[in-house]
């Protein structure tokens, strides 16, 4: 039941965004600023959230290199 609920409000979302995305051209310039804002807050903790998955997993899956020896 959750899971259903959790989909449709995953579709919900999309098409809320499709919407905004339809009716941009004509938004005033705030509005457009602030869409703005909000995608490249979203694009930016995706790509933090892909960085740091990356690095814990080359972390986990490499053995660590050692020091030179003297």
């Amino acid at each position: 039941m959750a899971a259903t609920t959790f989909v449709q409000e995953i579709c919900s979302v999309g098409e809320r965004l499709l919407l905004k995305l339809q009716k941009l051209p004509q938004a005033e310039p705030v509005e457009i600023v602030a869409f703005s804002v909000i995608i490249l807050f979203t694009a930016t903790v995706m790509l933090l959230l892909l960085v740091a998955c990356s690095c814990c997993c080359t972390h986990c899956c490499c053995p660590e290199q050692r020091g030179r020896k003297a």
